[in-house]
C-alpha cells in the first residue's frame, strides 16, 4: 500500500514516540516534528479515518496494524540508511537528514542491498 511521504513520516514520528514515552499525544507529534497542533490534527484525522491509528478519549494515539507496518519499515529504513551512510564517511547530521528523505523513495530492491551490505559488516 503507498501512502504519502507525510503520511510515513507522521507514523514513523508515533513509533518513536512510543517508545519514548508511555502515551503519545497530537502535542507531542507537533513538537516532535516542529508542526502546529492545528496541522497534526488534520494529519491525525487523515490517518484515523484510514484505519492507521486510533485514538483514545484522553487523546492518546496508538498505532494500529497497518499504520505500525507502514511506521516499522520507515523506522527500519531510516536506521540502515543512516548507518550505512555514516559508515561511509558521511557526517552524522547530514546523514540523519538525507536518510529521512532516502527512506521514502528508495526501491525495494536498493533498500535489501544496502541492508544486506550493512549487516553483513
Amino acid at each position: 500500500m503507498k501512502i504519502h511521504e507525510s503520511a510515513e513520516n507522521y507514523l514513523e514520528t508515533i513509533l518513536v514516540l512510543e517508545k519514548k514515552k508511555d502515551f503519545v499525544r497530537s502535542i507531542d507529534i507537533a513538537n516532535e516534528m516542529n508542526f502546529s497542533k492545528p496541522s497534526v490534527s488534520i494529519a491525525m484525522s487523515k490517518l484515523r479515518e484510514n484505519g492507521y491509528i486510533h485514538m483514545n478519549n484522553e487523546g492518546h494515539i496508538f498505532l494500529l496494524e497497518p499504520g505500525r507496518e507502514i511506521a516499522e519499515k520507515i523506522y527500519e529504513r531510516h536506521n540502515v540508511i543512516a548507518r550505512w551512510l555514516i559508515d561511509r564517511g558521511v557526517p552524522e547530521n547530514i546523514a540523519l537528514e538525507d536518510a529521512c528523505r532516502i527512506e521514502h523513495v528508495i526501491s525495494e530492491e536498493t533498500f535489501t542491498a544496502i541492508k544486506k551490505e550493512a549487516l553483513s559488516k
